[in-house]
C-alpha cells in the first residue's frame, strides 16, 4: 500500500493532521496509523481518578472546533469525546488504522519514499509514502519512568503507576500513598481523596502549584449574546495573550513572581501551614512547568484533613507502607508512583536513512518541527509552556503549507539543510523538569540561531509559520516530479 502522507498517531496532534491535509491538501492521500486499539492517545491511555487538562480547552482544543462546555479545564473523558467529535464532523474515521505499530521506517533516495514496517497485531505489513508526519507525542506508553526504591517487594499492597491504571484498584476507604509531586500527582491526591480514608502525597521537593476556576466566567458572559465562534476566538487569545504575558513577567522577574505564587497558597492554606517547605521548589517559576490546581481542589482536601504533603525522601517500602529518611512511616494500603513520564524520540520507530540509523540528537530541529538532513519528515511536538495543541496546529498547518510548495515547484523531496553556523550545545527544552533532563540525550538539539531555535513562543511561531514566506535558504528542494 503506498500513501502520499503517513501520520503516526491518532491522539490529538494526529486528528489535527488529518483535518488540516483533507481541508488543505484534498489531493493527496494520507492515512492516521495508531498502535493503539483506540483514538485519543493521552485522553485514551490514561484512566487515573481526576485525569484532566492541566491547560484551558480554549487553547487545548483546536483552532477550527469551538470547545462549547462551561468547563475550561476539561476531565479526560470529555477531551475523548472532543476529538471523536472532530473525526466524525470531518469524516476521518475512515482514514485511520487501529492496532497499526510503525516499527521501522526507512527514506530510501533511490525511490524517494519512506518504507514502513507495520505491526498489526501479530502480522507485519509494509507501506510506503512521500511524506512522514509523527504525531504520537513524546513520551513511551508502555515503558513510564518507574525507579526502584528499596524493598518494594515487602509491600503487601498494591503499587501501581497512574499509566497503568485500571478498574481493579480499590482505593476507597484505605490509606493512600502518592510518591510524587508533578501534574500526575496533583490531580490525583484530591480527586481519590473523596472516597479514601486518607492520601498523603509523598515529595522529595515541591512543585509551583497555582489554582484557577475550572470555569471561564468571561466565557460563560459571552457565549450568552455572541455567536459560539466568536466567543470561542476572543476567549482562545485572552488566554493565550494571558498565557504569553504571565510567562514573560515570570522569566523577567522570578522572585517577584515566585513570592505571588506563594502568597496566593498563604489565602489557601493559612498562616500555620508550612508552606516554605512544602509548596516552596528550589527553582524559579517556569524553569519547570506550573501545576494547576482547579477550584483549589488540592487545597481543599489538605484543609480537610482528607490529604496531606510530606516532602521527604523515601529510606524503603515496608510491609504497611513507607519509611522516611526522617525516620517517619507513612501507612498504606496502597501506593501510587506518580514519578513521570519516560521521553522517547521518533514516536519509538526505528527511524533509517538508507540503513543508516538516524539519531535525532546529532541533529538540529527546523522550527521545532524537521530535522537536518531528513527528507519529506515533520514531528508534532507540542509547547511545554503553553497548550500542546497550538503548536500541533501550526506545525499541520505549516506541512501543508510545505507539501503544496513541492507540488508547485514539481519536486517529490524537500529537507532542511544542515547549517554549522548555527549549531551550538542548546538542549532542546530549556527546562529543568526531570523527565526531560532524563531524556534529553535522546531528542533533537535547537540551534543558536532562527530558523533552529525552538522559541516556545506562539506569537513568534504564528509569524514564522502562518505568515511569512515557507520559502528558506535553508531548505533544499530537489527530484524532480516526473
Amino acid at each position: 500500500m503506498h500513501k502520499d502522507v503517513v501520520i503516526v498517531g491518532a491522539g490529538i496532534s494526529g486528528i489535527a493532521a488529518g483535518y488540516n491535509l483533507k481541508k488543505t491538501c484534498p489531493n493527496k492521500s494520507f492515512t492516521i496509523l495508531e498502535g493503539r486499539n483506540n483514538i485519543g492517545g493521552t485522553w485514551d491511555l490514561f484512566k487515573y481518578p481526576g485525569i484532566r487538562s492541566d491547560s484551558d480547552m480554549h487553547t487545548l482544543g483546536y483552532r477550527f472546533k469551538p470547545w462549547i462546555h462551561d468547563k475550561s479545564i476539561a476531565d479526560g473523558p470529555s477531551i475523548l469525546e472532543y476529538i471523536n467529535e472532530t473525526i466524525d464532523e470531518n469524516n476521518l474515521r475512515k482514514d485511520i488504522l487501529l492496532n497499526h505499530k510503525v516499527k521501522s521506517s526507512n527514506w530510501n533516495s533511490n525511490k524517494s519514499v519512506w518504507e514502513l514496517e507495520i505491526h498489526e497485531n501479530n502480522k507485519l505489513k509494509h507501506m510506503t509514502c512521500n511524506f512522514l508526519f509523527l504525531c504520537g507525542g513524546y513520551y513511551s506508553y508502555t515503558k513510564p519512568h518507574m525507579p526502584y526504591f528499596k524493598n518494594q517487594d515487602k509491600f503487601l499492597g498494591q503499587i501501581i503507576h497512574p499509566q497503568f491504571w485500571n478498574n481493579d484498584v480499590d482505593y476507597i476507604d484505605k490509606n493512600i500513598a502518592v510518591i510524587g509531586s508533578g501534574a500526575t500527582a496533583i490531580t490525583i491526591v484530591p480527586a481519590i481523596s473523596e472516597k479514601a480514608k486518607h492520601v498523603t502525597m509523598i515529595q522529595r521537593s515541591p512543585t509551583y502549584v497555582v489554582s484557577g476556576p475550572s470555569e471561564d466566567k468571561i466565557n460563560k458572559f459571552l457565549r450568552k449574546f455572541l455567536p459560539t465562534k466568536i466567543t470561542y476566538f476572543l476567549i482562545r487569545w485572552k488566554n493565550i495573550l494571558w498565557q504569553s504575558f504571565t510567562f514573560s513577567l515570570a522569566r523577567k522577574y522570578p522572585e517577584r513572581t515566585k513570592n505571588r505564587i506563594l502568597d496566593l497558597i498563604k489565602d489557601e492554606l493559612g498562616p500555620d501551614y508550612d508552606i516554605d517547605k512544602h509548596f516552596t521548589p528550589s527553582y524559579k517559576p517556569w524553569d519547570q512547568r506550573i501545576c494547576l490546581v482547579p477550584d483549589s481542589d488540592l487545597f481543599k482536601a489538605i484543609g480537610d484533613k482528607k490529604a496531606s504533603i510530606v516532602t521527604d525522601t523515601i529510606d524503603e517500602f515496608q510491609s504497611d507502607g513507607i519509611l522516611l529518611n526522617s525516620g517517619e512511616k507513612i501507612k498504606a494500603d496502597l501506593i501510587i508512583t506518580a514519578t513521570g513520564i519516560k521521553l522517547n524520540a521518533l514516536n519509538d520507530i526505528n527511524v533509517t536513512l538508507d540503513g543508516i540509523k538516524l539519531d535525532p540528537h546529532e541533529r538540529l530541529t527546523y522550527k521545532g518541527m524537521m530535522l537536518s538532513e531528513v527528507p519529506n519528515f515533520a514531528i508534532s511536538f507540542g509547547y511545554v509552556n503553553a497548550s500542546w495543541t497550538l503548536r500541533a496546529d501550526l506545525t499541520c498547518e505549516y506541512v501543508c503549507r510545505l507539501i503544496k510548495l513541492m507540488d508547485k515547484k514539481g519536486v517529490t523531496c524537500c529537507m532542511p539543510i544542515d547549517d554549522k553556523t548555527a549549531h551550538g550545545d542548546d538542549k532542546l527544552i530549556d527546562f529543568t523538569s526531570g523527565y526531560f533532563q532524563r531524556g534529553l540525550h535522546l531528542m533533537p538539539k535547537q540551534g543558536k540561531k532562527a530558523p533552529w531555535k525552538n522559541y516556545q513562543n506562539y506569537l513568534k511561531d504564528i509569524f514564522a509559520v502562518r505568515l511569512f514566506s515557507i520559502k528558506d535558504s535553508n531548505l533544499k528542494f530537489y527530484g524532480q516530479r516526473k
